[in-house]
C-alpha cells in the first residue's frame, strides 16, 4: 500500500490542475528524481502536450466568469485524469490493484475539483479580477509543492491534501449561498441576452 498517500496526492492536485500533475510527474521520472513514476508519463509528446494545456490553464484561470467556464468542461476531464494517473501509478508500483488506486484518484479529483469550481464561483460575485489572479497562482504554486512534496515525503503531503481537502469541503458548504447567486444571475444575463437576439432578429 506505500503507493495510496502518491495516488491520493496526484488525485487531490489533478482536481486542481491535472495538466500541472501529469507534467510534474512525467518531468520528475524523466529526470530520475523518483522510480515511481511510469514511461508513460514521462513520454516526451505526453510532456509537450501537458505543458501546451497547462500555458493555457493558466491563462485561462486567471479570467473572471472564463475560469468557472473552463472549470465546467474540466468537470470531467479532472476526475479521469486523476483516476488514469492513480491507476498508473499503482501499476508502476505493484502495491496497490488498479481498480483500487483509480478509484481512489478519481473521487480524491472530483472532491478538489468541486471545491475549486464552487470557491471560484464565489470569487467571481466580486467585481475586481485581482482576487481571480491571487487564488489561481495560489493554486499553481500549491499543486506544484504538494506534487513535489510527495516526491520526497508522500505521508506528509497526503496528510496536508486530505485536511486541505476536508477545509476546502467545509468552506464550499459555507460560501454555497454566494455562489446559488452567481449561478441565478449568470442564468438572467443569458436570458436577458436570448431576448435581446430574439428582438434584434425582429427588428431586422
Amino acid at each position: 500500500m506505500s503507493v495510496l498517500p502518491l495516488v491520493f496526492t496526484s488525485g487531490w492536485a489533478s482536481g486542481i490542475n491535472a495538466y500541472a500533475v501529469v507534467l510534474l510527474l512525467g518531468i520528475f521520472g524523466r529526470t530520475g528524481l523518483t522510480d515511481e513514476v511510469p514511461a508513460s508519463l514521462q513520454r516526451t509528446d505526453v510532456l509537450i502536450v501537458a505543458a501546451v494545456l497547462f500555458l493555457c490553464e493558466a491563462v485561462a484561470d486567471k479570467i473572471p466568469y472564463v475560469d468557472s467556464l473552463w472549470d465546467t468542461v474540466h468537470t470531467v476531464i479532472r476526475p479521469v485524469s486523476g483516476a488514469v494517473v492513480g491507476a498508473l501509478l499503482a501499476g508502476q508500483s505493484g502495491s496497490l490493484s488498479d481498480i483500487t488506486a483509480g478509484a481512489v484518484g478519481g473521487t480524491t479529483a472530483l472532491a478538489s475539483h468541486f471545491v475549486k469550481a464552487g470557491t471560484r464561483m464565489a470569487i467571481n460575485t466580486s467585481p475586481e479580477p485581482f482576487s481571480n489572479v491571487a487564488m489561481s497562482t495560489a493554486e499553481d504554486l500549491g499543486v506544484g509543492g504538494i506534487v513535489t512534496l510527495a516526491m520526497f515525503n508522500p505521508e506528509a503531503a497526503a496528510i496536508i491534501c486530505a485536511v486541505l481537502l476536508i477545509i476546502g469541503l467545509a468552506l464550499l458548504i459555507y460560501l454555497w449561498a454566494k455562489i446559488r447567486r452567481y449561478l441565478r444571475r449568470r442564468a438572467q444575463r443569458r436570458e436577458e441576452k436570448r431576448l435581446a437576439d430574439e428582438v434584434a432578429r425582429v427588428a431586422r
